[in-house]
């Protein structure tokens, strides 16, 4: 071709470019979003911007670094607390090992399918939890805001908790431990012990007194605790560094909150076998009681601890798979992920129950010898005769077989008389069946059980890092469903909104810092989460399953994994896991409902928990969280099928991807000039499709396939897709 030539196509496509470039800065000027647009004009002559995987251009959505990274953050979100002091609780308390029937069954059943459908939508969508049911249903978008209040109410309550352990933490690295003994208490003429520790214990004293201050009612708050204050306080900045930079700082931490409590339960376990008793504690908590499992409560039960141990429902699942590149395995993801949850849950019970048959075998021991004294003094006193004992038992160095013998022969030959010579019973079992949870598991029984080991403090110290960093864990994956879908929607600066959130958050939280604090915590914990987290995931399961269409969502999954998920996955999305979830909301209302609302409140005079019903306030507020909880969903509904927002307002976008940048563009455009031509307005005027005059693609590039449903339908480019059911948010 002549250089001429060249001159001149040059000048025609200069020309063609510059038309283009006209024609947006000629729109109305309340289109700025528009205009702000990441739509690209390219000179031939340039490289073309390819916008498939593997090209150049900056991805601005923030990623994992690694596939272990997301893992581990995976894990270290469902991996939580509840994991070593409730798991192992329901485990002696329904049935013993039986109580792993119905869990499994019901982790295959709703656990693993509703965590694989969090993780593909999430990842599909890459956006929050907001984003995703925006983007599926506009009507059902108050499912994410839902999940953003449940989060938000539950990282209120849960990082007190890690303050709680933050405090016992610092008061470890004492010899001997401060709650190892009762205080003596001084006065003008003599010393004595403390009696309300003297008439519980000096864990539960230390619990109680020391360490919460705790009033006596819901209603005497106290005033604020300030070693707890400033634990809180410590919690929250803690979580705030952590999460500031999103992903990229809290997914470094990762590495050690997720790995180190396994190291310290491993630790725990192997030092825990080489304890007197511990393997009477095992025995105890998998012999199976295979009648219990016929109970409909060990199924409701289990079904809780399943929805609950997964996350489900939070928005933190959605949020860390949203980093994820779209072709990852999340099938892999979720039953990883499941089963780790699974067998970290039973290592717990392992250890819990270890160290308690070794507490129980100490306490055991010391029954005994009491009331061998009990049986000398009466054989010397005259009220037993010397010939009830047989003749091999030696009161100096009696074992615990011989001692029941001859508590058995005693109560038989003094039957009428036998309660009035006080006795007891002395069975390992019976202390082993003494079912604890929560707080009264790791603060109380676990903390008296480590200060009989050689070297309590190292035990102790490790011990409640555990339990910091099982909490942090936790906490990130619900501060990032707080954050990421408000990032995404909103469009603010990830630093300023988690430094306002936790702000906001540590305040709202000194009320659960009061001397009254712990009953806020327990009526937070009864009513904030249960039911609306219930309702969201059913919503979830309904918006993607009828709404968005199961046959649709199966296409997508095998588009995104490169095969086809099990046809096992269909049944139960559609019918299993909607009906198993529908039972579970009834069961949880009526346990609800026959469950009279109260907390056990502490009395300082007996040294002895005592049931309290909530007064009238207190019920407000129970309700309160409920409704709050779930209101989101209602109003948001309500808006979209009102269309109370004007969604011709420039302020109201549609959202686009393009390969993780969110571009926003108008819905209408007023004023264009096509509508004035064909004398339509412009709400019947569809988006302009600039087509091929935009991207423009080398010979021999790959063609983007752009239908909703493609393989770069979501997350790459859909900018030119005016009949996208996209949010307006």
């Amino acid at each position: 071709m002549p250089k001429n030539s060249k001159v001149v196509k040059r000048e025609l496509d200069d020309e063609v470019i510059e038309s283009v470039k006209d024609l947006l800065s000629n729109e109305d000027s309340s289109d700025d979003a528009f205009k702000k647009s990441e739509l690209m004009v390219d000179d031939q002559e340039e490289k073309d911007v390819d916008v498939e995987e593997g090209s150049d251009v900056e991805d601005e959505r923030p990623a994992w670094n690694s596939k272990l990274q997301y893992i581990l953050a995976q894990v270290g979100f469902s991996v939580g607390l509840g994991n070593v002091w409730r798991f192992p609780y329901l485990c002696q308390k329904n049935g013993g090992g039986a109580y792993l029937v119905p869990y499994l069954i019901l982790l295959l059943i709703i656990g693993i399918p509703l965590f694989f459908l969090e993780l593909a939508v999430g990842q599909r969508i890459r956006r929050g939890s907001i984003g995703v049911w925006n983007y599926i249903s506009p009507k059902l978008g108050g499912i994410g805001f839902a999940s953003c209040v449940v989060c938000f109410f539950v990282a209120l309550y849960y990082n007190v908790i890690i303050g709680w352990s933050l405090f016992y933490f610092s008061q470890s690295f004492q010899h001997p431990l401060p709650w190892d003994q009762c205080p003596l208490v001084k006065n003008a003429s003599h010393t004595f012990v403390e009696p309300e520790c003297e008439k519980s214990s000096a864990t539960t004293y230390y619990w109680y007194r020391e360490a919460l201050n705790i009033s006596s009612s819901l209603s005497e708050s106290g005033g604020l605790n300030w070693k707890m204050t400033i634990c809180l306080l410590a919690a929250w900045v803690m979580v705030c560094l952590a999460m500031i930079k999103g992903i990229q700082s809290s997914g470094k931490i990762m590495y050690f909150s997720s790995l180190f409590p396994y190291v310290v339960l491993l630790c725990f376990l192997i030092r825990g076998l080489l304890l007197n008793g511990s393997v009477d504690g095992i025995r105890h908590m998998f012999t199976p009681k295979l009648e219990i499992m016929l109970e409909p409560k060990v199924w409701r039960e289990a079904a809780t601890q399943v929805f609950f141990a997964l996350g489900l429902g939070f928005g933190g699942v959605i949020a860390f798979s949203s980093y994820n590149k779209r072709d990852n395995n999340c099938h892999f993801d979720a039953v990883l992920v499941s089963f780790i949850n699974f067998f970290t849950s039973v290592l717990a019970t392992l250890v819990v129950f270890a160290v308690l048959g070794f507490k129980a075998n100490i306490i055991n021991e010391k029954c005994v010898t009491q009331n061998s004294e009990k049986i000398l003094k009466l054989l010397k006193m005259g009220n037993l005769s010397q010939d009830m004992i047989p003749h091999h038992i030696n009161f100096s160095s009696i074992t615990a077989e011989d001692y029941n013998l001859v508590y058995d022969i005693i109560q038989k030959v003094k039957e009428e008389q036998f309660d009035s010579l006080g006795l007891k019973s002395c069975k390992i079992e019976d202390e082993l069946n003494k079912a604890v949870q929560g707080t009264g598991l790791a603060f109380i029984a676990f903390t008296e059980a480590m200060t009989h080991f050689p070297a309590s403090p190292f035990w102790s110290v490790m011990f409640f890092l555990m339990l910091v960093n099982l909490g942090l864990g936790s906490m990130f994956g619900t501060i990032e469903g707080i954050i990421t879908p408000i990032v995404d929607t909103f469009k603010v600066r990830k630093e300023i909104l988690t430094v306002i959130c936790c702000l906001v958050a540590f305040f709202i939280g000194l009320i659960f810092v009061q001397r009254s604090g712990n009953y806020f915590v327990t009526m937070f914990d009864d009513y904030s989460a249960t039911l609306p987290l219930l309702i969201v995931v059913i919503l979830e399961n309904i918006a993607v399953i009828r709404i968005y269409g199961i046959d649709k969502f199966m296409e997508d999954l095998k588009d995104m994994l490169g095969f086809s998920p099990s046809q096992y996955y269909y049944y139960m999305w559609k019918y299993v896991s909607p009906f198993v979830l529908l039972c579970l909301l009834v069961a949880s209302i009526v346990q609800m409902g026959l469950s009279p609302p109260g907390y056990n409140a502490w009395i300082e005079d007996t040294a002895m928990e005592e049931f309290h019903s909530y007064p009238t306030w207190g019920m407000i507020v129970c309700i309160s969280l409920m409704v709050l909880a779930i209101l989101p969903v209602p109003i948001v509904f309500m808006v979209r099928r009102c269309n109370l927002i004007d969604d011709s307002s420039g302020s109201l976008a549609s959202v686009s991807y393009k390969r993780g940048r969110i571009i926003k563009e108008p819905v209408n455009l007023e004023g264009d000039n096509t509508s004035l031509i064909h004398g339509k307005s412009p709400s019947e005027v569809p988006s302009p499709n600039f087509g091929k005059n935009i991207y423009r693609k080398q010979t021999g590039s790959p063609t983007l396939d752009t239908a909703p449903n493609g393989r770069y339908g979501i997350g790459y480019l859909m900018a030119d897709m005016p009949d996208m059911p996209e949010s307006d948010l």
